[in-house]
């Protein structure tokens, strides 16, 4: 083994060590309602993630950035969200590089001019009106569901722009620093409560032009990361949030389930015949739709490095996947919290928030139902709706 090789290894056990303390850390401060009675991650958590180096694992190496693969920051994702699942749904934004490609690259220059950790939040929808000036875009409106704001050094909101002669542009995301925006704490849910997914505001202020990007165009970045199916990895970084979970629900239900006893005398949770049934088939069932997520995911990476265009049936297999692994996942936490019994109905137990949370996940727009009615539609030779791909 050469030197090089002795210090990535090095440097790969401090890092494990590293992850494995702070998710410690992260699971005991999310067990005393943290995050989830304020509203949001606590921002010293942010800086952790990015002293940890989240938010540039998908950056350009040419940027400072890690350059990791859509793989490697899913698995480091899952495991903050066995962690907590709001910490790994905010964390899971550090996908951001993959909307900012849309930008300029000298505008990505200027963003990532002090360094590459740059904490990215959006807030797409619904978009709003916006004029074209020669200044640039003046931005104004609300907008929903931006997850992490709170902790954001940028964000980046839906526009549907208008030029001074009232021609209507493709729809955009502006780019705004993150001292421009109001915050309106508005996000009161039963799961994922801090995740802090409030709204955005913005007041009058002038964007210019090549800091907005339009939303689904392809990147002209060269890095193969740009290649790959961008409204897929947005999918997939979420979904793993819902494995990460689930694999949480499944640990924590086999240190319980040994000492546990019936209050009515009954035997140990653990000896049970049904208990040990139910067991085996969830574990089965989540670890059979987690193998297939990194699968898909694994086919289609594959082809991108060795110069290949993903085929729409492989994109089309990630996106079932992912609809398919969070719902499944929901269910397994489900499925061990009733194995658990009675404590685990209280508010601050640990599988009352693993099944609110879960089952959050699975509202998500990119995993409900349109997601199975298109890849059914593809099954036939049928053509998606548009965006799906």
């Amino acid at each position: 083994m050469n030197g090089l090789s002795r210090m990535s290894l090095t440097h790969q056990i401090n890092h494990d060590v590293q992850l494995d303390d702070f998710c410690i850390e992260i699971r005991e401060r999310a067990c005393t309602g943290e995050f989830d009675e304020q509203g949001y991650v606590s921002l010293d958590v942010i800086e952790k993630l990015k002293a940890l180096g989240v938010y540039r694992a998908l950056v350009p190496k040419r940027f400072g950035g890690d350059e990791c693969s859509p793989r490697e920051f899913c698995e480091l994702i899952e495991r903050i969200a066995m962690a907590d699942g709001s910490v790994g749904w905010v964390a899971s934004f550090g996908m951001s590089p993959a909307y900012l490609a849309g930008l300029p690259e000298a505008t990505l220059h200027e963003i990532y001019k002090d360094g590459p950790d740059v904490v990215f939040a959006g807030g797409i929808f619904p978009p709003q009106a916006a004029q074209m000036t020669q200044e640039g875009i003046r931005v104004t409106g609300r907008w929903k569901f931006s997850s992490g704001c709170m902790g954001a050094d940028i964000v980046g909101v839906g526009i549907s722009p208008r030029s001074d002669e009232g021609v209507a542009q493709l729809p955009r995301m502006a780019v705004i620093p993150a001292n421009q925006v109001q915050i309106d704490m508005t996000w009161d849910t039963v799961g994922l409560k801090g995740t802090g997914s409030h709204d955005l505001i913005v007041n009058d202020v002038m964007v210019k032009e090549d800091w907005t990007f339009i939303r689904g165009a392809a990147s002209t970045l060269p890095e193969p990361f740009f290649k790959y199916p961008s409204l897929s990895f947005a999918t997939q970084v979420l979904s793993v949030v819902g494995i990460g979970i689930a694999a949480a629900a499944l640990n924590e239900f086999k240190q319980l389930a040994p000492g546990k006893a019936s209050i009515t005398g009954g035997a140990e949770i653990a000896q049970r015949p049904v208990t040990q049934y139910e067991f085996a088939k969830a574990d089965a069932e989540f670890q059979s739709a987690k193998a297939w997520f990194y699968q898909t995911m694994d086919r289609v990476w594959s082809e991108i490095i060795t110069g290949q265009t993903p085929i729409p049936e492989h994109i089309r297999d990630m996106r079932l996947a992912c609809t398919h692994a969070v719902r499944i996942s929901a269910e397994v936490t489900r499925t061990m919290q009733m194995l658990a019994g009675m404590t685990a109905i209280y508010t601050h137990n640990p599988f009352s928030r693993f099944v609110n949370d879960a089952n959050v996940v699975t509202q998500h727009a990119f995993m409900g139902d349109a997601s199975l009615l298109n890849a059914g539609a593809m099954s036939f030779g049928l053509d998606p709706t548009p965006g799906y791909l």
